[in-house]
């Protein structure tokens, strides 16, 4: 396999695995309201373009609505974990 290609898929991994890392740091945040501010954006500004396609979606279809948590969130950390199973 090229050097670009595994350098490439390297790259990738490590970004899923921050993003996966940001979603759980969102998701324990979220429990103390009190605590965040500007760590909490950020979380939110690295998580959200990845959960806002899934939410979109389960909106459009009329899935899992009025539900008191966001399963839009459980879906997409579980779609990142396969394409990460899947890379190497």
């Amino acid at each position: 396999m090229s050097l670009v290609l595994i350098l490439l898929k390297n790259i990738v991994y490590v970004a899923l695995s921050a993003v996966q890392f940001a979603m759980l740091a969102r998701a324990i945040l979220s429990w103390f309201p009190d605590i965040g501010g500007k760590l909490v954006d950020v979380l939110y500004a690295i998580t959200e373009p990845f959960i806002y396609p899934i939410r979109r979606l389960f909106e459009r279809m009329g899935w899992f609505q009025g539900l008191p948590i966001d399963i839009s969130f459980s879906v997409t950390f579980l779609l990142i974990t396969i394409v990460m199973f899947i890379l190497p």
